[in-house]
């Protein structure tokens, strides 16, 4: 259940991560100014986002891929949707079938092949994965990305399904359970991909593919339907 949770939440760090644009002075100059630039002036555009979801975790010891599928639909809480409110949604269809959703600090994991419901605070569950985990890029500000991250250049790079980007490297400033992060970047300024590096080398790659930006969307769908299910707080 923890794992679940803690993948879930990669996912969704990595939906707000486009804040990262402002790791420099908005004046910082040269390629990776503008990149930066960009990737800040395109978060501004967005009031909601729904993508498809594939999630890779590579295990270099056992040379093994376990991958995840499913779809996301996210409205951060500076849109004109949100209203101040976070909201997220990621319905995995492989390999079991599992729906999170947050609203706010508040989330809920439904499994529906047992029935139940766990019920938490995203804080809490940052909390329990450890300070220096990945999902520690959720709710960061301008500040605390600037303090805690170096951003790199590693170059130009086609991902998987042809889409070009610009691939960047993030490291932490102080010792955490990951060695690195990076990111692919499309030319609108968006995040396409990313990718966290462990401290044991292992590997979790998550890609955004059929991206479908500001479409109209009702916060209701954000809450699940769990009926009849057993509720456990976490």
């Amino acid at each position: 259940m923890k794992d679940i949770i803690r993948y879930s939440f990669l996912v969704f760090g990595f939906l707000v991560i486009g804040a990262v644009a402002s790791v420099q002075d908005a004046a910082a100059q040269g390629p990776l100014g503008q990149i930066l630039n960009r990737m800040e002036a395109h978060s501004r555009t967005l009031d909601t986002v729904q993508a498809n979801v594939t999630m890779k975790k590579y295990n270099p010891q056992l040379d093994e891929t376990d991958t995840y599928t499913g779809s996301t639909s996210y409205i951060p809480k500076t849109s004109k949707v949100g209203k101040g409110r976070l909201y997220m949604r990621l319905d995995w269809v492989k390999p079991a079938v599992e729906q999170v959703a947050i609203i706010g600090d508040d989330y809920r994991l439904y499994k529906p092949s047992i029935n139940q419901v766990y019920v938490g605070k995203v804080n809490n569950a940052k909390t329990s994965a450890g300070a220096g985990n990945a999902l520690g890029f959720m709710s960061m500000n301008k500040e605390q990305i600037k303090a805690n991250y170096d951003v790199q250049i590693i170059g130009q790079e086609n991902i998987e399904d042809g889409t070009p980007t610009m691939r960047l490297l993030l490291k932490p400033k102080t010792a955490t359970t990951y060695k690195s992060a990076e990111l692919w970047v499309d030319g609108n300024g968006m995040p396409v991909q990313a990718k966290v590096i462990e401290q044991n080398n292992d590997t979790t790659t998550v890609t955004l593919s059929g991206i479908r930006k500001n479409a109209t969307l009702n916060v209701a769908i954000f809450k699940l339907n769990t009926k009849g299910a057993k509720e456990i707080k976490v």
